[in-house]
């Protein structure tokens, strides 16, 4: 078995060297922890991640040079005793005693000293480092230096209440199944039980617990009653205008959540749920099969439709299309640590050739819905317009809703304290 702290400190290390996610890399490592210091391992990297930006601030006021690259894990130590001291109730003596143990776990005896003094130093002199980072706007904003610079030039009057919810702990947020009980029923449901929560403000299917909890231990959830979703998410299925008998296609359907949804709204429709990675379909057929509705589930490229379409035209596309998840950074904060604005254009040009390849399966007509969790127009309304612009078969709709800001095309949501994550939607039709 490996200490939490060592087992939090390789996680870290290979998140900071690029060499996978929290969701990839917590899995495996939680197996090699005692039971119950899995909560501590999550909370030690999902918080480590979270608060990075001012970590790396003050570890690189702390260090006299820069640690090697071979010495990632020796850095992830130092920003997960900080994180310990900054951000937890474990008492700063254990903190400091049990994070500096690890040195000798991993066999770098020589760095006992150097992670002892470094965290010793920062109890003496926060004060003071605080005071030499106050104008440091990475460090204040506690986001990388090229996305603070980003979203306060794209969102300057929302920025603070963007900044204030991205850096908190994700609401807990649930989707119902209205043809097998009402909101209201499901809040009664819950307040018998002591379970506090709430109707979510746009979604007229949504709850938001007031803690976070096992889905599993939910009433009915493996009854398919229930799905984790958050509000924004769920907006996307009325969006699309279903009726009974169409035919449509998510393009993108991994893990599963608007596929159900779709379903859910409407039975009877010709749903494929299509997705390139067939390991992660694994998932979709797990959701479809708990929520009892059936779905064609194709592994396929959304860029090479050739390789697997039938022929016949779709009545409506989803397109959930692969993106920066900036609305979604504080369920996933390691994209503060793995995010580089490479990566945007990247995914700009993959966005771009999934809208190409998949217009022309679209019946005319038809809808296809755009959606990211993404709160950057350059791959949100500057996608939209380029497509529009090539393509005068398609038309853009205004959107008139009570939820997002409106733009040039489609609607933007930005992820609110306490509510919903960020999300942005265009609905296109295609020409008769």
């Amino acid at each position: 078995m490996l200490s939490v702290r060592a087992a939090a400190a390789q996680v870290m290390a290979q998140i900071l060297a690029a060499k996978g996610s929290l969701s990839s890399l917590l899995p495996p490592i939680s197996a090699k922890v005692a039971e119950n210091d899995r909560p501590l391992l999550q909370e030690l990297c999902f918080g480590t991640c979270r608060f990075y930006p001012q970590l790396q601030a003050y570890t690189e006021c702390l260090l006299d040079k820069p640690l090697r690259a071979k010495d990632g894990d020796v850095q992830a130590l130092l920003l997960l005793g900080l994180y310990q001291l900054l951000h937890t109730r474990i008492p700063d003596h254990a903190a400091i005693g049990e994070t500096v143990e690890v040195t000798r776990q991993i066999k770098k005896p020589w760095a006992t000293n150097l992670v002892n003094g470094v965290l010793r130093s920062f109890q003496r002199d926060k004060s003071k480092i605080d005071d030499l980072l106050a104008e440091n706007r990475a460090f204040n904003s506690n986001h990388p230096a090229w996305m603070e610079a980003m979203l306060s030039k794209c969102w300057p009057t929302q920025f603070d209440e963007l900044i204030a919810a991205n850096n908190q702990h994700p609401p807990f947020s649930l989707r119902l199944n209205t043809q097998k009980i009402s909101r209201d029923n499901y809040l009664q449901l819950l307040r018998e039980l002591d379970i506090s929560a709430k109707a979510t403000q746009h979604s007229p299917y949504g709850i938001t617990l007031e803690q976070a909890c096992d889905p599993r231990k939910l009433p009915h959830f493996t009854e398919g009653w229930l799905s984790v979703q958050d509000e924004a998410a769920q907006l996307s299925g009325e969006l699309l205008e279903l009726s009974p008998n169409l035919r449509v296609l998510d393009a993108c359907s991994a893990p599963g959540g608007k596929t159900g949804h779709l379903l859910e709204l409407e039975p009877n429709l010709e749903v494929t749920a299509l997705d390139a990675d067939e390991r992660r379909l694994t998932r979709v057929r797990e959701n479809l099969t708990r929520l009892g509705v059936t779905a064609e589930v194709l592994c396929g490229d959304g860029t090479k439709p050739n390789s697997w379409w039938d022929g016949e035209l779709y009545d409506r596309i989803l397109l959930d299309a692969p993106c920066s998840a900036t609305g979604i950074i504080r369920r996933h904060p390691d994209i503060k640590v793995l995010r580089t604005p490479e990566e945007l254009d990247k995914l700009g040009e993959l966005q771009q050739q999934l809208l190409k390849n998949l217009w022309p399966l679209l019946k005319p007509g038809g809808i296809l819905l755009y959606a990211t969790c993404s709160i950057m127009p350059k791959e949100n309304t500057r996608i939209i317009e380029a497509f529009l612009a090539r393509n005068k078969d398609a038309t853009c709709d205004q959107l008139d809703a009570d939820w997002g800001l409106a733009q040039t095309c489609g609607r933007q949501l930005l992820p609110q304290l306490d509510r919903h994550d960020g999300f942005y939607y265009a609905r296109l039709r295609k020409a008769n």
